[in-house]
Parts: C-alpha cells; sequence; structure tokens
C-alpha cells in the first residue's frame, strides 16, 4: 500500500463484499472508514500518504476507545461491544501493533543510543528526545504502538 489511494481502494472493495454478504455492521464501519480518510484528504487538500493514513485510522481507534471508557461509565455494555468491534475492523488496515516486550527493548535501545549520543544516561529530562527516536524506530520497523504505551514505557525506562 505505498501509492496514494491503494487503502481508499482495498476499503471500497471490502465494501462491495460486505454490502454483498448483508453484513450492515461490517458495511457502516468500513463506510466510516473511507469517509474520515476522504475527509482527511479533502482537508489537505492533496491525496494522503500511508503515514497519513495510518495516523487517520489510528486517530478512529482512539476515538473508539475513549467512547468505550465512558458507555462503560454509563452501563451501556452494548454500545461498548460495538465500539470494540468497530476497533478490531479498522486494525486490519493498520500495520501490526508492537507486543509490550518489543516495545520495551526498543525503548532501551533508544535510550542507550541516546545516552551514547549525549555522553551521559538519560534522565527523566530527557523524555522527549527519547521517545522521538522510538517513534522514528518504530516507523523504520513498519509497526505501530500506541502513544499512551510509548510514553509509559520510555517513563518507565528513564525512571529505573
Amino acid at each position: 500500500m505505498t501509492d496514494a489511494g491503494a487503502l481508499e481502494a482495498q476499503i471500497s472493495q471490502q465494501i462491495n463484499t460486505a454490502l454483498k454478504a448483508h453484513d450492515a455492521d461490517r458495511t457502516q464501519t468500513l463506510r466510516l472508514i473511507k469517509n474520515a480518510l476522504k475527509n482527511k484528504a479533502i482537508e489537505k487538500r492533496a491525496p494522503l500518504t500511508p503515514p497519513e493514513e495510518q495516523q487517520a485510522l489510528a486517530t478512529m481507534i482512539k476515538q473508539r476507545r475513549d467512547s468505550i471508557e465512558q458507555f462503560t461509565k454509563g452501563n451501556r455494555p452494548e454500545l461498548a461491544a460495538k465500539e470494540a468491534a468497530e476497533i478490531v475492523m479498522i486494525e486490519e488496515f493498520l500495520p501490526k501493533a508492537l507486543d509490550e516486550a518489543s516495545l520495551r527493548t526498543l525503548v532501551a535501545e533508544a535510550a542507550a543510543e541516546h545516552a551514547a549520543a549525549t555522553g551521559h544516561a538519560p534522565t527523566p529530562k530527557d523524555m522527549g528526545p527519547v521517545i522521538k527516536a522510538v517513534q522514528a524506530r518504530l516507523q523504520a520497523a513498519g509497526v505501530r504502538a500506541e502513544g499512551r504505551l510509548v510514553s509509559e514505557a520510555v517513563k518507565a525506562a528513564l525512571a529505573g
């Protein structure tokens, strides 16, 4: 999916498949994804690059996680379950998420690299540059990790 529009074409094809299978929930979620990508491209006034597409999808996932939290607090488990199902469908179009152990390893490597570059062990004050290094490594590896998890992992590595 390196060229612009490839993801949108893939989603359109999946919408047709879901329509033929009479899968209303999947069709609705796929249309939401397609509209979000189209709106982002209109906002940018240019086709989206793959990283921008991934960012748009990550934003959709974050919104749904927030909704799940609110629905759970509001004692609406059926709506929380619907949002969780949408997250699973959106994640189909994103790179594989990095597991926690691999993320910790990546953070340790980035912290060691920062220590070598600056000449001193990284402290909590060095959190910003270390997070940037981790994000760059994630992108280079073609995987993703939620920003909150990256931040927590870096904070734990620099504190201890």
